[in-house]
C-alpha cells in the first residue's frame, strides 16, 4: 500500500506468473535445493542430531528441521537512506506463492499460516553502515520451505523499484518543483515500464509530500502509469519531423491539427540544430490561427493552436547554429536564454494592434521551455544554481543507474527459529533481529 493514496496493488495490476514464483523459475538455484532438502528430511522425520555451537534455551533434539519455523528480516543497506518501493509486489509474491506442491502436483498454498509486517510503499528506510543496527522493510514468520523460494524474486523486486524511486527522489531535490520528465523507456526491457513509473510516481508523491510542492508526474508509456493511473505523453519525436523533410513548423501544423485537444503542443525544434529559427517559425505558425480563434471567442480553437513548449534535445557534439561555430555545444544555460528571449520577443514581428498586445505578449510568455539529453543530479543543480530558465527537465537513462552511489541492497535473513514455542535468536554472526516502527501487520487475503 502507498503512503499516499491508501490502496493495494493488486496481483491484477502486477502481472505475477504465479505458476513460475511457486516452481522456482527465478529462484537462485541454491534455494531450490535448500527446499529439496528440507522436504526431504520431513519425509524421513527427522530431528536435529547436531550440535549447535549457539547457547540454547531449550533441548533441541525434538527440532523437526524439514518444517522449522522461522522469522525473517528484510532490510536495506543503502546509506543514508533509501525511498522504499515494491512492497506490495512483496507481498503479492507471498500471498500467492507461498506454500508446496503435494505428492499428486497440485499446490498447496500456505499463506495463511504467515505472519506478515511489512511498511508501506513510499517511506524511507535509513542505515548508517552498521548491519547488525537495520529497519527492517518486511518480517515473516512462517514454516521456511513454504517461502524459502521467493527470496530472489523478494529481493529482486525491493531492489529495482527501490533504486528507480531513489533515482527519481534524487534528482527532484535539486529541481526545484521543476517537472522531471520520466524518459527512460528506450533503455530497458518493456516488462519492466509498470513497475518503473511506479517507482516514479512514488518518488513523486513523496517529494510532494516533503516541500508542500504539486509537482505532476509525467511518463511516456502508458505502460508506466499503470500501477497508479498515468497515461503516456511528452513531445513530439525526431522521427515526425523527418516525415515533413525537416520543417518543424509544418510537422506541428499537422500534429496540432490532428491530435485531441488535451495533448500538449510541444514542439522538438533542434532537428536542423537552430532552436531559435525552428521555434520561431512554429510560433509563426501558430499565432495566427490562435488569433483568429481568440477573435472569434472559440475556445478548442484556441487549445488547439496554443504552443504549450518547446524542447532542447541538441547533441552534446554539435553546437546550435544561434550560438555562432565557437558557441558550447549541447544543451547548455547560454542556448536557453537565448531561446527564452526570442520565445518572449516573437510577437515584435507580428504586427499586432494595439488591442491584442497583451495577449500576444501573453501567448508567447507562456511557451514552456523542455531541456533534454544526458540531465542527472549534478546537470539539473548546476542549471539551477544559474537560474537557468528551464521549466522542465526530461531524464532518461540516469534514473535507471545501477553503481555504487545508487546501489540498492536489500538482503533478506533468518534471525530467529520457533523452538518449543520459544523464540531463538538464530542470526548468522555480525546481523541482529531489529525493529521498524513503520512495520504494520499485513493482511494478506487483500492480495
Amino acid at each position: 500500500m502507498s503512503i499516499f493514496n491508501g490502496r493495494r496493488l493488486s496481483s491484477a495490476d502486477l502481472k505475477l506468473d504465479v505458476d513460475g514464483l511457486r516452481r522456482g523459475y527465478y529462484t537462485d538455484k541454491y534455494f531450490n535445493n535448500v527446499v529439496h532438502v528440507l522436504d526431504g528430511l520431513r519425509r524421513v522425520g527427522y530431528t536435529f542430531a547436531g550440535n549447535s555451537p549457539r547457547q540454547l534455551p531449550v533441548d533441541p533434539s525434538n527440532l523437526n528441521v524439514g518444517d522449522i519455523v522461522v522469522e525473517a528480516q528484510i532490510f536495506n543497506r543503502h546509506a543514508p537512506r533509501a525511498l522504499v518501493a515494491g512492497v506490495d509486489m512483496a507481498l503479492a509474491m507471498l500471498r500467492h506463492a507461498t506454500g508446496y506442491f503435494d505428492s499428486d502436483g497440485s499446490f498447496v498454498e500456505t499463506w495463511q499460516e504467515l505472519e506478515v509486517e511489512a511498511v508501506h510503499d513510499g517511506v524511507f528506510t535509513t542505515y548508517a553502515g552498521d548491519p547488525e543496527h537495520i529497519r527492517p522493510v518486511i518480517r515473516v514468520r512462517g514454516r521456511y520451505r513454504d517461502f524459502a523460494l521467493l527470496e530472489t524474486s523478494l529481493l529482486g523486486a525491493l531492489t529495482r523499484i527501490s533504486r528507480v524511486a531513489s533515482n527519481v527522489y534524487d534528482v527532484m531535490e535539486v529541481s526545484n518543483g521543476k517537472r522531471i520528465l520520466f524518459f527512460p523507456a528506450r533503455f530497458d526491457l518493456p516488462e519492466v515500464q509498470a513497475a518503473d513509473g511506479y517507482a516514479y510516481w512514488l518518488a513523486h508523491q513523496r517529494y510532494n509530500q516533503e516541500t508542500g510542492i504539486s509537482t505532476a508526474p509525467l511518463v511516456s508509456t502508458d505502460a508506466q502509469g499503470a500501477w497508479w493511473g498515468g497515461r503516456g505523453g511528452g513531445t513530439i519525436p525526431h522521427a515526425i519531423v523527418a516525415c515533413f523533410l525537416a520543417d518543424t513548423a509544418e510537422a506541428m501544423i499537422a500534429y496540432a491539427q490532428h491530435m485531441p485537444l488535451d495533448v500538449s503542443r510541444i514542439a522538438l525544434v533542434d532537428f536542423n540544430d537552430d532552436a531559435v529559427g525552428a521555434s520561431l517559425s512554429t510560433m509563426n505558425v501558430f499565432w495566427p490561427r490562435y488569433r483568429a480563434a481568440f477573435e472569434a471567442g472559440d475556445v478548442d480553437e484556441q487549445r488547439r493552436w496554443t504552443l504549450n513548449g518547446v524542447r532542447l534535445d541538441t547533441s552534446k557534439n554539435v553546437v546550435d547554429v544561434s550560438l555562432g561555430p565557437d558557441g558550447p555545444a549541447g544543451v547548455n544555460p547560454t542556448l536557453v536564454y537565448v531561446v527564452r528571449d526570442a520565445l518572449d520577443n516573437a510577437w515584435q514581428k507580428w504586427n499586432v494592434p494595439n488591442l491584442l498586445l497583451a495577449t500576444a505578449k501573453e501567448y508567447c510568455r507562456s511557451v514552456k521551455i523542455v531541456v533534454s539529453g544526458g540531465f542527472n543530479r549534478a546537470r539539473i543543480q548546476q542549471f539551477e544554481a544559474a537560474n537557468v530558465p528551464v521549466d522542465s527537465y526530461g531524464v532518461g537513462s540516469n534514473l535507471l543507474r545501477n553503481d555504487d552511489a545508487t546501489n540498492i541492497d536489500y538482503t533478506l535473513d533468518i534471525v530467529r527459529i520457533l523452538m518449543d514455542g520459544q523464540w531463538v535468536d538464530m542470526a548468522k554472526t555480525g546481523r541482529l533481529p531489529n525493529d521498524n516502527p513503520d512495520l504494520q501487520m499485513v493482511d494478506l487475503s487483500a492480495f
